[in-house]
C-alpha cells in the first residue's frame, strides 16, 4: 500500500464555525500544497513585514498533502498573498484570534493506492467494522518529527533542567529525514561541541548559528545553556513539548487499552515509537464507552488529589508512565523560558471516524493495481492516517494474535 502518491492523494479541510463579524483580526483562508503550516506562516511573516506574534491559527496540517485552513492576523491587511505552494485568501474580520479549539472537525480525502486484490478486500472488510467501533485515539508518528536518531525527546530534557541536553538534541541529533546540507551542519556541531569559536566559524548562516554566536560570546568556562535553548523558535520549542507530551499521552492510553480491553480483541500495530494496542471486533457498547471517556495531557497543571477515590487510578496511571523517563508529574512545566508551556485538557480515549465513505477503482498510477479513496471527518487533533494503519496494518497483527491461539490450542494444557 502506498499513501501519499501524490499531494492530491491527501486532503484536508478545516470545519470551523469560527465567528467573522468585524474585528481587529482579519481572518484568511490558507491552502497550501506540499509546504509545512510554520514554513508558510514563516513566508507571510516575511512578505508582509509583520510580528510573528499577530499570527495565529489553529493546527499544524500535513506537509506533503493539499490542505486548507483558517489564519488570522491582528490588524491584518485585507488582501490576499500568493506564494510559491500556498495562498492566504482575505474573508472577513473577526474580533479574536483563530486558535484550535475554534476548530470543528477535519475533513479528509485519501486515496490509498497500489493494493492488491486481496487487500482492498481486507480493507473493504474492516470499514464497517470502524464505522462501529471508531478508531484509538494515537497521536500518529508525524507528531514525533523532532524525534531523532536518538530516540530522546528534547522536552523531557528540558523538563529535567538539563538544558544543555535540551539543545544538542535541538541543533545537533542526526534525523533520518535530514537533507545533506542539515547533515553537515549537525556533524559539525557533534564534533566541535563546546568550542563554540570553532562551531562558528564552520556553520552557515542560519538561526543554528546565531546560537552558537551567544555561546561563543560567553566565557568558555561558563556557557549559557539555559539562555542559548531560549533563544530557539518559539514555535519549535512548543513543538517539543507537544510531542513530549504526546509521547506520554500516547503510553497511557496504551496501558489503559490493555487493562481495559480483552487481550483478544487488541492486536500490536507497529507505531514509530513502539508498538501500539488497536481494538477490533469490541461491541457497540464497549466501543461507545471508550468513545466517552477521556484521559488527561499529563502536566503539572492537573489537579489530581491522591487522597480522592475517584482520582487515585489516574494518578497511578499517570505516574506509572512518567517513571519510563524518571520524571515526577511535579516536573511536567516549563520553568524557563515562560513563553511555553505543556497544553492543558483531556483527549477521548477512541474517536468516530464520521461519514465514512469509501470508494474502490482500478490504479491508474499502478497498472494491474487497485486504489481504495476514503472520505471521512475526525474531531480537532486526531490523525487520520490511524484510520490507515487500522486498514492496513492491523491485518497483519490480527493475523499474529490469531496463529498464537491456534498454536496454544494445538499444545494443550500446559
Amino acid at each position: 500500500m502506498k499513501i501519499k502518491r501524490l499531494p492530491e492523494d491527501f486532503q484536508v479541510e478545516e470545519l470551523t464555525t469560527f465567528p467573522s463579524n468585524g474585528g481587529s483580526y482579519a481572518l484568511y483562508r490558507l491552502k497550501k500544497r506540499s509546504i509545512g503550516t510554520p514554513e508558510a506562516i514563516d513566508e507571510v511573516v516575511r512578505r508582509w513585514k509583520i510580528p510573528r506574534h499577530r499570527i495565529s491559527y489553529g493546527g499544524l496540517k500535513d506537509k506533503h498533502a493539499v490542505t486548507t485552513q483558517f489564519v488570522t492576523v491582528q490588524n491584518g491587511p485585507r488582501r490576499n498573498l500568493a506564494e510559491q505552494g500556498f495562498e492566504l485568501r482575505y474573508l472577513a474580520q473577526a474580533e479574536k484570534p483563530y486558535t484550535p479549539h475554534e476548530i470543528s472537525a477535519n475533513r479528509f480525502a485519501i486515496v490509498l493506492r497500489d493494493l492488491s486484490e486481496a487487500a482492498l478486500g481486507r480493507a473493504l472488510k474492516v470499514l464497517p467494522q470502524v464505522r462501529i467501533e471508531g478508531l484509538p485515539n494515537y497521536f500518529d508518528d508525524q507528531r514525533f518529527g523532532s524525534v531523532g536518531v536518538s530516540g530522546e525527546f528534547i522536552g523531557q530534557a528540558w523538563c529535567a533542567g538539563n538544558y544543555e541536553r535540551a539543545l544538542w538534541l535541538a541543533l545537533a541529533d542526526p534525523h533520518p529525514d535530514d537533507r545533506t546540507d542539515e547533515r553537515r551542519q549537525k556533524e559539525i556541531l557533534r564534533e566541535h561541541w563546546g568550542n563554540w569559536r570553532a562551531c562558528k566559524d564552520a556553520l552557515d548562516r542560519s538561526h543554528r548559528r546565531s546560537i552558537v554566536t551567544y555561546l561563543a560570546d560567553k566565557p568558555p568556562d561558563r556557557p549559557d545553556y539555559r539562555g542559548a535553548f531560549a533563544r530557539l523558535k518559539v514555535d519549535l520549542r512548543g513543538l517539543y513539548l507537544s510531542a513530549f507530551q504526546s509521547c506520554l499521552w500516547n503510553r497511557m492510553l496504551v496501558r489503559f487499552l490493555r487493562h481495559e480491553a480483552p487481550a483478544e480483541q487488541l492486536a500490536e500495530v507497529p507505531l514509530q515509537l513502539g508498538p501500539a494496542p488497536f481494538f477490533h471486533g469490541l461491541g457497540a457498547e464497549l466501543a461507545a464507552r471508550f468513545q466517552k471517556t477521556e484521559l488527561p495531557l499529563p502536566s503539572a497543571r492537573l489537579h489530581l488529589d491522591p487522597d480522592k477515590p475517584e482520582d487515585g487510578p489516574m494518578l497511578t496511571l499517570i505516574g506509572s508512565v512518567l517513571s519510563d523517563f524518571q520524571l515526577e508529574l511535579r516536573q511536567l512545566r516549563v520553568k524557563y523560558p515562560r513563553d511555553s508551556f505543556f497544553s492543558k485538557g483531556h483527549r477521548a480515549v477512541a474517536v468516530a471516524a464520521a461519514n465514512l465513505e469509501a470508494e474502490a477503482a482500478d490504479d491508474e498510477m499502478y497498472p494491474g493495481r487497485r486504489k481504495l479513496a476514503l472520505r471521512f471527518d475526525l474531531p480537532r487533533g486526531s490523525y487520520a492516517t490511524i484510520l490507515v494503519k487500522r486498514l492496513c496494518e492491523q491485518r497483519n497483527a490480527e493475523r499474529e494474535v490469531r496463529n498464537a491461539e491456534l498454536n496454544r490450542d494445538a499444545q494443550g494444557p500446559l
